[in-house]
């Protein structure tokens, strides 16, 4: 089975929504992701993640912390199942900045269909299906809760 290894981005503004992108293809029901993208050769996670930022959402900032590994087998957008291997970074929003799809492939015009910033209430309020992976509420969750520790908040 093929190795795939794709940086994802958990993209989180100041308001501690995280934004997500909504994926529909012909092999299952649409459901929200995060932004992100397969590496390319000889590039880094990190470098891929930062690539993906700006191609995806227009923002060109160096990215965060690695927050989560995942190792999982699926199939994406007319491909044939695989191993994936991803690593989920950290980006702080800045606020007052767009959302634009600066750089996006003939695969994400045709399978991303919106994008939406979602509140940790907003996303524990929906099936978890809705989400890949279905961990990403609980991912958020914990970021909110150590970013409201490092402000020193009770």
């Amino acid at each position: 089975m093929e190795t795939r290894k794709s940086s994802r981005l958990i993209i989180v503004d100041e308001e501690g929504r995280l934004l997500l992108f909504l994926y529909q293809e012909e092999h299952q029901s649409p459901f929200w992701a995060t932004v992100g993208g397969e590496l390319k050769p000889g590039e880094s996670y990190a470098e891929a993640a930062k690539r993906e930022l700006y191609e995806e959402t227009g923002l060109a900032q160096d990215v965060g912390e690695m927050l989560r590994e995942r190792d999982d087998v699926y199939a994406v957008a007319r491909s044939v199942p695989a191993r994936w291997l991803e690593q989920y970074f950290l980006v702080e929003w800045p606020a007052n900045r767009e959302v634009f799809a600066a750089k996006w492939t003939d695969e994400e015009k045709s399978t991303i269909q919106q994008w939406k910033w979602w509140s940790l209430d907003e996303l524990l309020d929906k099936d978890p299906s809705l989400f890949k992976p279905g961990w990403i509420p609980d991912l958020l969750g914990s970021v909110l809760h150590r970013q409201h520790l490092s402000h020193g908040s009770p």
